[in-house]
């Protein structure tokens, strides 16, 4: 997303607006048959936020090209989007930078 992290905004509009903006470019990758991979990182949250509607999100999974693969992140997928994927993995944390005050960067976490 363009605005980086929800959080920091507090601004609901804002973010929902932000959230819009970079669904109307992952919907069209997942229209385009000529992209083999989309990756919708931390897409989850953008749901269960309710800042994307879910019904919208899961039709366009549905109805993407069919040798098209797809990997969406994050915590807390709905039932709705486990029973959609193929596969579904859940990864326990061992260690993370920000525990340490290491901040996201550029580049690597956004």
């Amino acid at each position: 997303m363009p605005a980086g992290f929800t959080w920091e905004t507090q601004n609901r509009e804002s973010d929902i607006a932000s959230s819009e903006q970079a669904w109307e470019k992952a919907a069209a990758m997942l229209a385009d048959p000529s992209i083999d991979l989309v990756v919708l990182d931390e897409l989850t949250y953008l749901l269960h936020y309710e800042y994307l509607l879910e019904d919208r999100v899961l039709k366009a999974l549905m109805d993407r090209p069919e040798a098209q693969h797809l990997v969406v992140t994050g915590r807390g997928a709905s039932d709705a989007l486990i029973e959609l994927a193929d596969t579904v993995s859940e990864i326990k944390e061992v260690k993370h930078a920000f525990k340490r005050g290491i901040k996201a960067q550029k580049g690597l976490e956004f």
